[in-house]
């Protein structure tokens, strides 16, 4: 067995909250009591989330890398490989792990390889040798030429051509240009940009840098949610090395190209995913969409032409210009070219950051990457686009990734957030949620999306609630129609599309909810009662203890009972129930459930 040559912790936000600065600082700890000179050092997000903490130790003869790491666990690791060179099997990753030996690096090649601080570890990946070739070897005209033969379309979401676009901006009329990076990920389940700018920033500011030059700009601006400090943190560090090295600046590698970055914080509006509200913060106004045209390659921040594409897009670029457009448009389908990074989360064995070429079926992304359903339960859809995408079914688990066939269902290919649903979801709350975090996230300019979403949500909530009626079915139906038509902006547009797809594949548990009062999935409050076993109840007091309400009641070791009227449906007697001795009812068999009468439990309070 080889020596150890370094210890690698994976340090970006997921690793720290599962506990990897305990870790970093336990390695530490255990290498200095046992006289090791063994380098501890950093990276970023390594993928696989759900295994986190993760620490990689290298040697001369081959990588090892161990999860769910604790400050025990890493002193196990050093005493038994460090020092005794046996890794320690029941840690370890394999080689062969599906999550990670079915996927195709592109974007994410370096995240949890280097270290995101260093920009030696950059250059050392072949980093900024694309943005050299650039500018010693090719004119902004052949740079457009290369991304339009890769094929490369905006990870945004759009999915407009990424090459075209940078055609428009540079043919624009003369003068001040400005390039933006958009990085203001707000789709629940989404954390694509923050990994890689947590995790390779170098890797974004040159692909801005390449853009840049394409299209004839020398400034241009970061849009980074506040939420992301460590996102800033390490995209700030990256700027000032660049800066030092003249990779960023003024006559960069010698040359005649000067650009500078500069990194707004966004304040968390999810509106200001939207080109046009985002160049309006940016320019310190309300985040409010406008009309277009004119589009951004015309008149854009400060009435100057501006191209704007998102974190991912960047991160593909300084590939295509070192290995070519062609070697790039290899990968994926005949109009989704190259890989696509999505954010796998939810009811999902192996969640994480994952990267895929286009073309896969979902299935093998959430069966054969993901591993499955988490608790081996039946899967029943999956969320593609956040808030703008739509839920998908079983039935269409065959489906391929990419731009067309996603659109094709009702949903969207979005910027990469995957969130996996199980048996246990009810699919009216998913759209129910979803509306409420658009139509709270709405700039209130548009009438339809600004009044018509919050009809949407009164309605679906009234279905939830067990108030609803079958009209209700079509009156959504048309809400959602309008709202599409008459939004300006892509937020009003496409808020209607998790209440369309879910009417569209599980209209069933609708008219469930409306017909029955039954919630199959026994998540709406209003349609569910909670009822103790007497056969199986043995009066061991947890519900009684757990209710925050003193609904649950009973003497020791004699049968409890849930006082119907005080009972809030929270789950918690459920939960700490060890015995399954109280089950969850919906539909006529709750409502046959009668509320106990307080008085007659006299004398039973725990």
């Amino acid at each position: 067995m080889s020596a150890v040559t370094e210890l690698v912790v994976g340090l970006g936000s997921c690793g720290i909250a599962a506990g990897a600065r305990q870790v970093h600082e336990a390695l530490l700890a255990e290498l200095a009591a046992r006289g090791l000179k063994v380098p501890v050092t950093s990276t970023g997000c390594i993928g696989a989330c759900h295994r986190e903490p993760l620490v990689e130790v290298r040697t001369a003869g081959g990588r090892f890398l161990y999860g769910d790491l604790d400050a025990g666990k890493a002193r196990q690791l050093v005493e038994a490989h460090v020092v005794g060179g046996s890794p320690v099997q029941e840690l370890l990753i394999p080689e062969d792990y599906p999550y990670l030996a079915r996927q195709r690096k592109i974007v994410l090649a370096n995240c949890g390889v280097i270290d995101p601080e260093s920009l030696e570890d950059y250059l050392a990946a072949e980093g900024y040798q694309a943005l050299r070739k650039v500018l010693t070897s090719l004119t902004p005209e052949q740079v457009i030429a290369e991304v339009q033969t890769s094929g490369l379309r905006g990870r945004g979401g759009a999915g407009f051509s990424t090459g075209l676009k940078w055609s428009l901006a540079r043919s624009s009329r003369p003068g001040k240009r400005y390039l933006v990076c958009n990085a203001d990920e707000g789709d629940p389940g989404a954390f694509m940009d923050r990994s890689l700018l947590e995790s390779d920033p170098h890797a974004v500011l040159e692909g801005m840098a390449i853009a840049a030059y394409a299209i004839g700009a020398d400034e241009a601006y970061m849009y980074v949610r506040a939420e992301y400090p460590l996102a800033i943190k390490r995209l700030e560090i990256a700027i000032q090395q660049a800066k030092q090295k003249k990779l960023l600046g003024t006559r960069i590698m010698g040359s005649d190209f000067s650009f500078e970055i500069h990194v707004k914080e966004g304040a968390g509006a999810f509106v200001c995913g939207e080109e046009t509200a985002l160049m309006s913060s940016i320019e310190g106004k309300r985040g409010m969409p406008t009309l277009r045209p004119p589009f951004p390659a015309e008149r854009g921040l400060w009435g100057a032409p501006t191209n704007i594409n998102n974190v991912e897009t960047y991160g593909n670029v300084p590939y295509i210009l070192r290995r070519g457009g062609a070697e790039y448009a290899k990968l994926g389908t005949a109009k989704s070219k190259g890989t696509k990074v999505f954010a796998l989360a939810g009811k999902i064995k192996h969640g994480g950051m994952i990267e895929v070429p286009m073309g896969i079926t979902l299935r093998e992304v959430i069966f054969g990457v993901g591993g499955g359903i988490a608790g081996d339960k039946k899967f029943k859809a999956v969320q593609l686009g956040g808030p703008s995408g739509g839920c998908i079914p079983e039935s269409l688990l065959e489906v391929q990734v990419d731009y067309d066939s996603l659109t094709a269902t009702g949903a969207i290919m979005g910027s990469g957030g995957m969130v996996v649903m199980d048996e246990s979801t009810c699919m009216v709350d998913v759209a129910r949620y979803f509306l409420s975090f658009t139509q709270s996230e709405s700039c209130g300019k548009c009438t339809f999306c600004r009044i018509g979403t919050k009809r949407m949500l009164e309605t679906l909530e009234r279905i939830c609630g067990g108030q609803g009626r079958m009209s209700d079915i079509d009156l959504l139906q048309e809400l959602a129609l309008k709202v599409r038509l008459a939004s300006l902006c892509g937020l009003g547009q496409t808020a209607p599309n998790p209440v369309l797809t879910t009417l569209r594949y599980f209209q069933e548990e609708y008219e469930e909810h409306i017909r029955e009062k039954r919630c199959r999935a026994k998540q709406c409050r209003a349609l569910i009662r909670y009822r103790v076993i007497p056969e199986t109840c043995t009066g061991c007091l947890a519900c009684a203890k757990a209710c925050p309400t003193q609904a649950a009641v009973g003497e020791r070791k004699k049968v409890h009972t849930i006082i119907q009227d005080k009972c809030i449906q929270c789950g918690l007697c459920f939960q700490a129930c060890r015995f399954d001795a109280i089950e969850v009812l919906t539909g006529p068999e709750a409502a046959a459930v009668a509320p106990t009468d307080a008085g007659a439990a006299e004398g039973g309070a725990a």
